[in-house]
């Protein structure tokens, strides 16, 4: 499959951050890379099963989960096109601990890591910078995942909404932003009820801390939500 149509989306990846298009040319005639289509409730990545590819998302949207020992699922994240998936897992001989889902009809393209960490005999000089990004991507992840322990392991509800709403503030850059994900799945990657978040959300905003409309968040008070942040953090655990 001609990827070139795709190379403006495979930029905005850590990974080929930057390259021009003569060098991701170089890079695709190197790795070969298989590409998918998914419809949505599609598995990309099973956990349970090794993973030796890097993942890229070209189209729609997928979420990545991990399995509760009760049966249940929590998501850990979820990307769009430019989405990086399977990087952190490729380079290990363990099994994938979480699985990938479409959420939509997507198409994604894997690179094998083989080829990553092993440069062909020309040495491009791309590969090298293309080495430099893993570690980058990596390490960058390694971050986000303490992140995202810190949200799960706060006791209350109140604190789990406000450092993710002051996480997605820095990350669009702005107190004023919208999120793809519906109220059940921000839920779910709140990992509480959705009744008990819609009630939250609402008291939130008639405390003036904050206004929303569907997917659309403003924060108000930027300094109150990290105080409250703050003190749910040793707070009490939702009823």
């Amino acid at each position: 499959m001609d990827l070139r149509p795709y190379y403006d989306t495979l930029r905005q990846t850590s990974l080929l951050r930057g390259m021009r298009d003569d060098e991701l040319d170089n890079m695709m005639q190197c790795f070969n890379p298989r590409v998918r289509r998914y419809q949505k409730g599609e598995f990309l990545l099973l956990a349970g099963y090794e993973n030796h590819e890097v993942g890229i998302v070209l189209e729609g949207a997928i979420t990545a989960m991990k399995n509760t020992p009760d049966g249940a699922s929590v998501a850990i994240t979820r990307m769009g096109p430019g989405g990086l998936f399977g990087d952190v897992l490729s380079g290990s001989s363990l099994r994938s601990p979480v699985s990938v889902m479409a959420d939509s009809p997507c198409l994604a393209v894997y690179l094998p890591y083989r080829k990553i960490i092993h440069p062909c005999p020309s040495l491009h000089e791309s590969h090298c910078q293309l080495l430099q990004n893993l570690v980058t991507t990596i390490s960058n992840k390694y971050f986000a995942l303490d992140r995202r322990v810190e949200l799960l392991i706060c006791k209350s509800l109140r604190a789990r909404i406000c450092i993710w709403l002051l996480d997605e503030a820095e990350r669009a850059g702005s107190n004023t932003f919208t999120v793809e994900l519906t109220r059940a799945g921000l839920a779910e990657y709140l990992n509480c009820d959705r009744s008990a978040l819609s009630r939250e959300l609402s008291r939130m905003q008639q405390e003036g801390l904050i206004e929303t409309y569907r997917g659309s968040f403003k924060i108000l008070d930027g300094e109150r939500l990290r105080a409250q942040y703050q003190e749910g953090k040793a707070g009490h655990k939702d009823a």
